[in-house]
């Protein structure tokens, strides 16, 4: 039996307080870092090779079913508000569409050869990287996707949760966390989510500054789409140029973001 399906060590959950029920499933939560922690020079091999290919005008393209195809989406969906990138650079393509990320779809991930339908509608290629992911490791639809885009001579990654799964096998760079029986046994959404979503946050998090899409540790190219944006990035100016918060609006009013607000303001005389 893969460790995602094992039975969970603890019993009786209904008769646990309310109290007691939160202080184990945070017990059990406080296990996924280190999990995570040992998977870092998996990880560092494939946001090394993603970066490469990113840097040659590539996207990044992120598989799966259920919870771990929705995370993919949320990750895909954050880095263009995050970092200002276009919204197709990184992109999360779920079994049974997007309809699935609300309700789920029947028999969506049992379909092996739909990912690669779906991937091929957007035309990828060799400077392109898939990556599946599956808590359990062995969804058929991330399966065969990866297959599909190997095949085709696409760099193909994964997250799994299980030691020597299909997926990590379907894939050259896989990225295996093993974080134990979930609190509720099979419940992959709770640890194994945990885990993946993680993982997701340090690949395209450390893939954007190796784009140089962070500058000092500010997101210099996030976009203003809210007045907590707005009132942040006049913070990043102020601090940056040590102008007042007028000046510092002045500047993103006329150029628009944060880095060229900064560098028009370094530029401008004194």
């Amino acid at each position: 039996m893969s460790t995602t399906e094992s039975a969970s060590v603890y019993d009786h959950l209904e008769q646990m307080s309310v109290r007691e029920l939160l202080t184990n499933i945070n017990k059990e939560d406080k296990t996924v870092p280190w999990a995570v922690e040992k998977a870092i020079p998996q990880i560092e091999k494939l946001v090394e090779q993603i970066v490469a290919r990113m840097k040659q005008g590539g996207r990044l393209f992120y598989i799966g079913a259920g919870t771990s195809g929705r995370l993919g989406v949320v990750d895909a969906s954050e880095c263009p508000p995050t970092f200002g990138v276009p919204f197709d650079l990184v992109i999360g393509i779920m079994a049974g569409g997007d309809q699935a990320i609300r309700k789920a779809v029947e028999y969506a991930e049992d379909d092996p050869e739909q990912a690669w339908k779906d991937l091929a509608a957007y035309h990828v290629n060799e400077l392109d990287t898939v990556v599946g992911i599956a808590a359990s490791g062995r969804t058929p639809y991330v399966i065969g996707g990866l297959q599909a885009a190997r095949a085709a001579g696409v760099l193909t990654g994964c997250i799994v949760c299980n030691d020597g799964s299909a997926v990590a096998a379907a894939a050259e760079f896989p990225v295996e966390v093993v974080v134990g029986p979930e609190f509720v046994t099979g419940s992959t959404r709770m640890k194994s989510g945990t885990a993946q979503k993680l993982v997701l946050n340090m690949v395209s998090t450390s893939v954007m500054i190796q784009l140089g899409r962070v500058q000092g540790n500010k997101m210099v190219d996030m976009q203003m789409t809210n007045h907590k944006l707005v009132e942040r990035a006049i913070r990043m100016v102020r601090e940056e140029l040590n102008i007042s918060a007028g000046e510092a609006k002045s500047l993103l009013d006329a150029h628009g973001s944060v880095r060229a607000a900064i560098e028009a303001g370094q530029t401008r005389p004194h």
